[in-house]
Protein backbone atom coordinates (compact mmCIF):
# COMPACT_ATOMS: atom_id res chain seq x y z
CA UNK A 1 0.00 0.00 0.00
CA UNK A 2 1.24 3.68 -0.64
CA UNK A 3 0.54 6.71 0.60
CA UNK A 4 -0.71 10.21 -0.49
CA UNK A 5 -1.73 13.25 0.15
CA UNK A 6 -4.64 14.89 -1.38
CA UNK A 7 -4.67 18.58 -1.01
CA UNK A 8 -8.26 20.99 -2.09
CA UNK A 9 -9.98 23.87 -2.36
CA UNK A 10 -13.92 24.45 -2.09
CA UNK A 11 -16.00 25.96 -3.89
CA UNK A 12 -17.70 28.69 -3.11
CA UNK A 13 -21.16 26.84 -3.23
CA UNK A 14 -19.78 24.24 -1.11
CA UNK A 15 -18.28 26.36 1.62
CA UNK A 16 -21.40 28.40 1.67
CA UNK A 17 -23.15 24.95 2.23
CA UNK A 18 -21.03 24.04 5.21
CA UNK A 19 -21.47 27.22 6.95
CA UNK A 20 -24.95 27.36 6.44
CA UNK A 21 -25.11 23.39 6.92
CA UNK A 22 -21.94 22.27 8.91
CA UNK A 23 -21.44 18.52 8.37
CA UNK A 24 -18.15 16.04 9.01
CA UNK A 25 -16.73 15.86 5.61
CA UNK A 26 -14.04 13.15 7.00
CA UNK A 27 -17.12 10.79 7.74
CA UNK A 28 -18.48 11.22 4.20
CA UNK A 29 -14.63 11.21 2.60
CA UNK A 30 -13.41 8.15 4.67
CA UNK A 31 -16.74 6.16 3.63
CA UNK A 32 -16.10 6.84 -0.22
CA UNK A 33 -12.65 5.88 0.26
CA UNK A 34 -12.93 2.45 1.97
CA UNK A 35 -15.60 1.91 -0.15
CA UNK A 36 -12.86 1.53 -3.20
CA UNK A 37 -10.26 -0.27 -0.77
CA UNK A 38 -8.26 2.30 0.62
CA UNK A 39 -8.07 4.21 3.96
CA UNK A 40 -8.06 7.82 5.10
CA UNK A 41 -5.49 8.32 7.99
CA UNK A 42 -6.44 11.70 8.42
CA UNK A 43 -8.01 14.87 7.31
CA UNK A 44 -7.30 18.10 8.28
CA UNK A 45 -9.02 21.38 7.17
CA UNK A 46 -6.31 24.04 7.20
CA UNK A 47 -5.86 28.05 6.26
CA UNK A 48 -3.75 29.07 3.44
CA UNK A 49 -3.63 27.94 -0.26
CA UNK A 50 -5.54 24.93 0.60
CA UNK A 51 -8.74 24.07 2.53
CA UNK A 52 -8.91 20.68 3.32
CA UNK A 53 -5.79 18.22 3.25
CA UNK A 54 -5.93 14.45 3.67
CA UNK A 55 -3.61 11.51 4.58
CA UNK A 56 -5.13 8.70 2.13
CA UNK A 57 -3.48 5.04 1.87
CA UNK A 58 -4.17 2.95 -1.31
CA UNK A 59 -3.25 0.18 -2.71
CA UNK A 60 -2.22 1.69 -6.35
CA UNK A 61 -2.06 4.81 -8.35
CA UNK A 62 -5.02 3.68 -10.23
CA UNK A 63 -7.34 3.08 -6.43
CA UNK A 64 -5.95 7.04 -5.85
CA UNK A 65 -6.59 8.36 -9.14
CA UNK A 66 -10.34 6.89 -8.81
CA UNK A 67 -10.84 8.33 -5.09
CA UNK A 68 -9.50 11.69 -6.83
CA UNK A 69 -11.86 11.27 -9.69
CA UNK A 70 -15.12 10.91 -7.19
CA UNK A 71 -14.33 14.12 -5.53
CA UNK A 72 -13.54 16.17 -8.32
CA UNK A 73 -16.75 14.58 -10.40
CA UNK A 74 -18.92 15.78 -7.10
CA UNK A 75 -18.59 19.59 -7.73
CA UNK A 76 -17.21 20.52 -4.02
CA UNK A 77 -13.63 20.90 -4.87
CA UNK A 78 -12.76 24.24 -7.03
CA UNK A 79 -8.99 22.31 -7.20
CA UNK A 80 -6.43 20.43 -5.64
CA UNK A 81 -3.86 18.05 -5.75
CA UNK A 82 -2.57 14.50 -5.17
CA UNK A 83 0.73 14.12 -4.31
CA UNK A 84 2.13 9.85 -4.15
CA UNK A 85 4.65 9.85 -0.96
CA UNK A 86 7.38 7.26 -0.09
CA UNK A 87 8.38 5.98 3.40
CA UNK A 88 12.05 6.89 4.66
CA UNK A 89 12.41 2.93 4.00
CA UNK A 90 11.46 3.29 0.31
CA UNK A 91 13.56 6.83 0.08
CA UNK A 92 16.39 4.84 1.05
CA UNK A 93 16.07 2.10 -1.66
CA UNK A 94 15.39 4.93 -4.05
CA UNK A 95 18.75 6.10 -2.75
CA UNK A 96 20.77 3.25 -3.06
CA UNK A 97 19.31 2.14 -6.59
CA UNK A 98 20.11 6.28 -7.65
CA UNK A 99 24.26 5.21 -6.35
CA UNK A 100 23.97 2.05 -8.20
CA UNK A 101 22.87 4.08 -11.37
CA UNK A 102 25.26 6.78 -11.66
CA UNK A 103 27.99 4.84 -12.56
CA UNK A 104 26.34 4.61 -15.91
CA UNK A 105 24.85 8.33 -15.99
CA UNK A 106 26.96 10.33 -18.37
CA UNK A 107 27.04 14.10 -18.21
CA UNK A 108 27.94 16.77 -21.04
Amino acid sequence: MSFYLFRGRYSTDSLRALVDKPQDREAAAGAMIDSMGAKLHHLFFCFGDDDVVALIEAPDDETMAACALVVGASGMMSGGSTTKLMTSAEAMNAMKAAARGRASYQTV
